[in-house]
């Protein structure tokens, strides 16, 4: 009787990953044996079949080394829907982020025109319409600690989104709603409420999603969609302001948000690889003590100084400068008379120069020194600012240009370079924020920057208020755009509280473990109970 040669009571695996020279020599011997024994067997007895099935080492690391190819192929295709699905939902937020301007543009024109404002009090209505803005902490936290339906990004989205199209839709559908000021101020807080609400949640899921796949600078990438629909919000604002009403505009703003809810309804935070909650909050704490813990991370995190000092600089280099956006948009259209397809394009090439400068920075400008680079950015936002006074003086009269080309070309550049100036501050907290505060931070962060644009705005009103500058007397503003420049120099003085650079992040070398190492320098196969080292390897290959 002929026993055989390899046991049928356990498989066959082998213990590493890559198969040594001497073992695959062996591998080969064995099964050539076992071929070989299997014919002998066969011709002696040809009408008994074995009942042993004689197996070939090599076939379980070949079925090991498929599933595995298998499964790097499955988690490639996962990865890149969920890429596919991040681009999509983000980039369409961020786009029709940019894109409200083609609705306040309207609502500006509508303001100043239909219910006869005057600049102080167009200002303060705009101004006072960004106060949900500064709830973004709040909104952050509770995204980061409830929720809702095992996710905590998405539904606030749609959640924001809905909010929107109900105060849109509402000054479109009802006339009365934008006849009344106290009625459109409410329209106006809803929908910068759902606006601050959809803010948060997307700036928390690109800072959640790069932290958990190491993808850096997404921020740029929504810097860019920012700016793709601010350029085609204000070019088809100017256009359609001449031609229709701003209601219809505003309609046609609420079916783009419709658009955006079912884009976003149809999302899932499982496709981009992000946890799952079963319940209200992710861990077993109720609601308000997981609210207050975020609450104490929250707290935590702003007070290193990696992140104080930073946040610190940003805001105040913003409120400390007064904002005349509203006395030089009267200005505009009341005393030079220029056509709303002027001021509307001037932002188009604004967001076209916000484009160009986010891509620059993306690719060339994060090797220079973020202290250096802040500096400069600063010194040109100043400089910028006396682009008003050119105008206002009729310097670019007298050099030959006209106002329409001089406000075309150069009114929306200090607005660009302001907005520009946060991209590398959005980097650096994006890439310090704590795991499981990536809400919170970014929400606060987006709320400090907000409250400080209101104070800058308030004390813009004060500032007109105090030099008698009103809609038919402008020839104070001269001194308050000079104002304006000096305060913008001012925050060069701390410039030190700006990092040098940017924090990288340090990549993991990947080494082989203990197991796989000392696997590979034995390198042993496992037959049934048998077990072959290499000394006795050699040796039969030897003889």
């Amino acid at each position: 009787m002929i026993y055989p040669v390899i046991s049928t009571k356990n498989p066959i695996f082998l213990t590493g990953s890559k198969i040594p020279r001497n073992q695959e020599r062996c591998s080969k011997l064995s099964s050539f044996q076992s071929r070989s024994i299997f014919r002998s067997f066969h011709h002696q007895n040809p009408g008994i079949k074995p009942k042993t099935q004689f197996l070939n080492p090599v076939i379980g690391t070949n079925l090991g080394e498929v599933s595995v190819r298998k499964g790097k192929k499955k988690k490639e295709s996962l990865w890149q829907q969920g890429v596919q699905e991040m681009l999509g939902l983000c980039g369409l937020g961020y786009w029709v982020q940019g894109f409200r301007c083609f609705p306040w543009l309207a609502l500006n024109f509508h303001m100043a025109y239909n219910l006869n404002l005057n600049p102080s009090t167009l200002q303060l209505v705009q101004n006072s319409g960004n106060l949900p803005m500064v709830a973004k902490p709040l909104f952050g936290i509770l995204s980061d600690a409830l929720y809702i339906g095992g996710a905590h990004r998405i539904p606030y989205i749609c959640i924001g989104v809905l909010l929107q199209v109900l105060s849109w839709g509402q000054l479109a559908l009802f006339p009365v709603a934008g006849q009344a000021l106290p009625a459109l101020m409410a329209c106006v807080l809803l929908s910068n409420t759902g606006a601050a609400v959809t803010e948060v949640a997307k700036d928390a899921l690109i800072t959640e999603y790069g932290q958990k796949h190491r993808i850096t600078g997404l921020q740029s990438y929504a810097f860019m969609a920012l700016a793709a629909g601010g350029i085609l919000g204000n070019l088809l604002g100017g256009y359609f302001l001449v031609r229709l009403p701003p209601r219809m505009m505003f309609l046609i703003f609420s079916v783009l948000l419709s658009i955006q809810l079912l884009v976003s309804l149809s999302a899932s935070e499982e496709c981009l690889g992000l946890a799952r909650s079963l319940g209200p909050v992710p861990t077993g704490q109720s609601v308000s003590e997981n609210i207050r813990k975020q609450l104490s991370d929250l707290m935590i995190a702003i007070s290193e100084d990696s992140i104080f000092r930073p946040l610190t600089w940003i805001v105040a280099s913003i409120a400390m400068v007064p904002i005349l956006s509203g006395s030089i948009f009267c200005y505009q259209t009341q005393c030079l008379h220029l056509n709303p397809s002027v001021i509307g394009m001037s932002r188009v090439i604004g967001q076209l120069i916000l484009l160009s400068l986010t891509v620059l920075y993306n690719h060339y400008w994060k090797q220079i020194p973020m202290r250096k680079l802040i500096g400069v950015v600063q010194i040109l936002y100043a400089s910028s600012l006396l682009l008003d006074l050119a105008l206002v003086r009729e310097i670019n009269l007298s050099i030959g240009i006209p106002n329409e080309v001089f406000a075309l070309c150069f009114s929306g550049l200090a607005e660009t370079l302001a907005q520009f100036k946060i991209l590398p501050f959005s980097v650096l907290l994006a890439t310090l924020c704590p795991r499981g505060c990536e809400g919170s931070l970014t929400s606060f962060l987006a709320s400090a920057l907000c409250l400080s644009s209101i104070f800058s705005g308030f004390w813009g009103v004060g500032l007109a208020a105090m030099l008698g500058i009103r809609s038919n007397d402008y020839s104070n503003l001269p001194v308050g755009i000079l104002i304006q420049f000096l305060a913008a120099l001012l925050p060069l003085g701390w410039i030190h509280h700006v990092p040098m650079s940017q924090p990288v992040e340090k990549k993991r070398k990947k080494g082989m473990s203990k197991r796989n190492r000392k696997t590979r320098r034995i390198g042993r196969v496992v037959v049934g109970s048998v077990f072959a080292y290499r000394r006795e390897r050699e040796s039969d290959a030897q003889k």
